[in-house]
């Protein structure tokens, strides 16, 4: 008995190494497959046509049209492999949330190429691999959560009023897939239980039912996770977390576990520095494949599954920028503040580009919270902004930052202007342009309220807080990290 044991554990021993290598192997040539023509986050279906096109004259691959969105886009099943076991992969089911539509057509590259041969082989041989990319192409295109029928796709999986909703339980259903993995986007202000890192990969194994018990059908999935976790953990370190289990009775992933397939749910979350969320596309690409290599050598069927549980919970106590204990001085007296402060994404009319509207997300003691980034004002007062006013074009001034340092160290945050073009939908440098009969309103931080002030210290300015943005004004502007002001007509 102890013999045969011995022979299990060297056994996935090896198989632990193999997955390891091929993984960094993954990491390492990534921009060999990396779909070029998705480099946004703000994808939109017809970007997909000439991808599927392509794909229905290659025979490795098979693609079906298997449903239509209510607005008439074609939703098409990409699927490639010869082996026993169905495995469903399917994303966008919410608009707005693209990272792993842009990271199928990685993987669809990868199993297109020469290379990877063996490992391609075990795949391919032992499951059949079904895409569904961009289940919400209506909703993708003008990037917003719910579909053309104004409904969460997603909390559609018992009335089925959608018909993307209706495609994906016909889909499943015809299956019958082993595996599925439901793929999304969830917030960036979500961190790991307790720590200042963001949740960058969040996972869940669905329950389905209420009581939360574990099957057969739910293990696997928690035993896959295990081991993805493992992967992202080497590339993000602290940055997994694990999505809430209360079971959701609307749900698809609730549902589509309890119909027997195993789920696996990722949230792409936040990563440092990566707006367009690239770096976790990445991640993406190298775990769900690492992932399909453990289903297809059954090497998770021995991952413990209490190793899952160990994932940290996801919490929501992250902010854009967190400024503690400044000094602010309201009717007299001075109050040691916190500022958590959330810089929202504002689509323009094309739904293919954005600027931001910041806002104060919370003040007081934010000690229980964090910041992607952070500064300690201690010592420092709050100074409210001042008007400027501009003796040339608008045009000009939101394209000089030389010209915008002299005014942000005279304490200016605003200026006014005779002109500002209709197309113009925001400032380009640190100034927020306003027409010339607009009033400043008394200053008071409030929740809600458009962060820009200034920080003074020993009677000096030496930050400027702008649109959200913290600028350090001994500094030159065109190295420090700014994307918009504002325009008030």
């Amino acid at each position: 008995m102890r013999y045969k044991l011995l022979l299990v554990l060297v056994f996935f021993g090896i198989q632990s190494i193999v997955s390891q290598e091929l993984t960094e192997q993954l990491y390492e040539t990534y921009e060999s497959y990396r779909e070029a023509t998705l480099d946004k986050r703000r994808v939109k279906y017809r970007q997909l046509i000439p991808l599927i096109e392509k794909l229905k004259t290659n025979p490795k691959f098979e693609v079906h049209k298997v449903g239509q969105s209510i607005e008439g886009r074609d939703l098409n099943l990409i699927s490639i492999g010869n082996g026993p076991t169905n495995v469903f992969l399917w994303s966008q089911m919410h608009g707005n949330e693209p990272t792993a539509t842009q990271a199928i057509f990685d993987i669809l590259n990868f199993l297109d190429a020469e290379e990877f041969k063996t490992e391609k082989a075990t795949i391919l041989s032992n499951l059949k691999l079904h895409f569904l990319p961009m289940l919400n192409p209506d909703g993708a295109e003008v990037f917003q959560r719910r579909n053309a029928l104004g409904i969460d796709i997603n909390r559609d999986a018992l009335r089925l009023q959608s018909p993307e909703g209706q495609t994906l339980k016909r889909v499943r259903d015809s299956l019958n897939a082993a595996f599925g993995f439901n793929l999304h986007d969830q917030s960036t202000y979500y961190n790991a239980e307790r720590t200042p890192k963001p949740a960058t990969i969040s996972y869940l194994a669905t329950a389905y039912n209420y009581e939360k018990d574990i099957n057969e059908v739910r293990a696997n999935a928690m035993k896959v996770i295990v081991f993805m976790n493992d992967i992202i953990q080497k590339y993000a370190p602290g940055q997994v977390g694990r999505y809430s289990d209360d079971f959701e009775p609307r749900a698809f992933g609730d549902n589509i576990a309890k119909w027997g397939t195993s789920l696996i749910l990722i949230e792409s979350g936040g990563f440092q520095n990566d707006v367009e969320k690239q770096g976790i596309r990445k991640l993406n690409y190298v775990s769900i494949l690492s992932a399909l290599y453990t289903i297809a050598n059954k090497s998770y069927v021995d991952i413990p599954i209490d190793e899952y549980e160990k994932i940290p919970r996801n919490n929501r106590n992250l902010f854009d920028l967190k400024i503690t204990n400044a000094t602010y001085r309201l009717l007299g007296k001075d109050y040691i503040l916190d500022l958590g402060i959330n810089r929202n994404e504002v689509d323009d009319e094309t739904h293919s580009n954005f600027y931001y509207s910041s806002f104060i997300a919370d003040q007081g003691d934010l000690s229980t919270y964090y910041g992607y980034e952070t500064f300690d004002a201690t010592g420092y007062t709050i100074v409210p902004p001042k008007m400027g006013s501009a003796s040339v074009s608008a045009e000009k001034k939101m394209a000089d930052v030389t010209e915008s340092e002299r005014f942000l160290n005279l304490g200016q945050a605003y200026i006014r202007t005779k002109v500002i073009p209709k197309e113009v939908d925001y400032s380009g440098v640190p100034l927020h342009v306003v027409s010339p009969n607009y009033k400043l309103q008394d200053f008071r931080l409030r929740p809600g309220m458009n962060p820009t002030f200034f920080l003074e210290k020993d009677g000096e300015l030496t930050h400027a807080v702008i649109n959200g943005f913290l600028l350090d004004l001994n500094e030159p502007l065109k190295s420090q990290k700014f994307k918009n002001a504002l325009i008030y007509r």
